[in-house]
């Protein structure tokens, strides 16, 4: 596994559309804190860190493994890949987070695209981005991710 430290993260959120979620993603004691209050005003409903992989994952990856912590809230991640040219496509699942470090694996066929229009399967060499998003629902956000991996 990666540590989150070692990868180039961007904050990211709803008020690039009007929206009026505020937060932060940074780097804490070598590990990503993605943290602020998610708002659906305006149409909303987002924060999120995001990290480029240029390279798209390694071949052979059936899965992705994050170890997380959180406030209990569910968070997401979204994969951008080759064939996600407009900005609000992407793939989503879910991950549910506690007070104490946990892993989480991901398998990509439980991805599922944001439009009817895009392709249902991921392959792990399109992959470009990973996001860990909070999103859909009013709520306070306070994730961390320590490491990640493809597996």
């Amino acid at each position: 596994m990666t540590p989150a430290a070692d990868l180039e993260w961007s904050y990211l959120a709803d008020t690039v559309m009007g929206g009026v979620s505020q937060g932060a993603a940074r780097i804490e004691g070598g590990v990503l804190r993605l943290t602020g209050t998610v708002s659906t005003a305006n149409r909303g409903g987002f924060i999120q860190a995001r990290t480029a992989l240029p390279a798209g994952l390694p071949e052979g990856t059936t899965a992705l493994r994050l170890r997380v912590r959180g406030n209990g809230e569910r968070y997401f991640v979204h994969l951008r890949t080759t064939r996600t040219r407009l900005p609000w496509q992407y793939y989503q699942q879910g991950f549910p987070t506690a007070a104490d470090w946990a892993e989480v694996d991901l398998p990509l066929a439980g991805f599922t695209a944001s439009g009817s229009l895009m392709a249902g399967a991921i392959r792990a060499e399109e992959v470009r981005s990973l996001g860990v998003v909070a999103y859909g629902r009013d709520h306070e956000a306070d994730v961390s991710v320590a490491a990640l991996g493809a597996v």
